[in-house]
């Protein structure tokens, strides 16, 4: 019965939300939790017979698991998803979320590295290997730009408007965005295409992707996790970074100096302002620094 929701949700999202396959696989994550928690408690629900209750009792459950906040929010944000589903086909008459209140969320900084642990990190780069000159291109490229990982392993060589100084970047939900790209990424892309991608064979359909692996295919984004990692061990770096560290540090370094919300929410591809609005809270000691150096009261 719930395979029929499940599998007629999963087309709604991908047709007319025009989610990504990681986002669709996310929400039917949640679905899956719930259906497995009525079965757990044999509780024999629909759709339409599932009530507020219900779903209190379930998020309970969640919080007894040890979920954080964070994804106990995103999983009511998955079942309102869903209910708003049903609601439209019609499967029922009343939405239970509609009440369901989310976990209180502390919004905090993300982890940034600074410009000279960017630099530090890049430099640890082993350039005598192939892959080496194809890492450092990756890296300015996510740093200059502010890439999504999934927008830099799908980044596109008709994409590139170098001579302008562009890129077209497909973001989540296939929306499409032009982002400046530094001249240091543009040198170390044209190294990498010269010297290092116009000698591997690429796979059938890979042909436009920029960023290859030696058997040709786009890399995976747990390829790009691990290179990162693996550059933090060797430059001595010890925060928690992930490729997500490089887009953060990229908003970051913008607003720190200066630059308008409104054009780093163009150039990150948020759709919220309120999303690009974390940067605005940014180090106390970057903002007690700027104070002694500005105001003649710290002076």
């Amino acid at each position: 019965m719930w395979q029929a929701y499940k599998k007629g949700f999963k087309a709604w999202l991908q047709l007319e939300k025009s989610l990504s396959d990681n986002s669709v696989e996310a929400y039917l994550h949640d679905i899956e939790m719930l259906t497995a928690w009525l079965l757990l408690n044999s509780m024999e629900k629909t759709p339409a017979t599932l009530e507020l209750k219900d779903l209190e009792k379930f998020i309970r459950y969640v919080n007894e698991l040890g979920l954080s906040v964070a994804s106990q929010a995103r999983l009511i944000s998955g079942l309102r998803s869903f209910f708003k589903y049903c609601l439209l086909e019609q499967i029922s008459l009343t939405d239970p979320t509609l009440l369901l209140e989310a976990p209180k969320m502390q919004r905090k900084l993300p982890d940034t590295l600074a410009f000279a642990e960017i630099e530090q990190l890049i430099n640890a780069i082993d350039l005598s290997k192939p892959e080496g000159g194809r890492n450092k291109a990756i890296l300015e490229t996510m740093y200059s730009c502010g890439l999504r990982v999934s927008e830099v392993v799908n980044l596109k060589i008709s994409c590139l408007f170098m001579d302008v100084g562009f890129i077209r970047v497909t973001g989540k939900g296939d929306k499409e965005r032009l982002v400046p790209i530094g001249s240091d990424a543009i040198k170390y892309i044209n190294i990498y295409r010269s010297q290092i991608r116009h000698h591997i064979p690429i796979k059938m359909g890979e042909e436009d992707i920029l960023f290859l692996n030696r058997r040709g295919q786009r890399l995976s984004r747990v390829m790009i996790f691990l290179i990162i990692k693996d550059l933090a061990f060797k430059a001595g770096i010890e925060k928690n970074i992930s490729p997500h560290t490089f887009r953060h540090s990229f908003a970051t370094h913008l607003v720190e100096g200066g630059a308008d919300l409104r054009a780093v929410q163009e150039m990150l591809g948020h759709e919220s302002i309120t999303t690009t609005e974390i940067y605005t809270h940014l180090d106390r000691e970057f903002l007690r620094s700027t104070l002694q150096q500005f105001h003649p009261a710290f002076k």
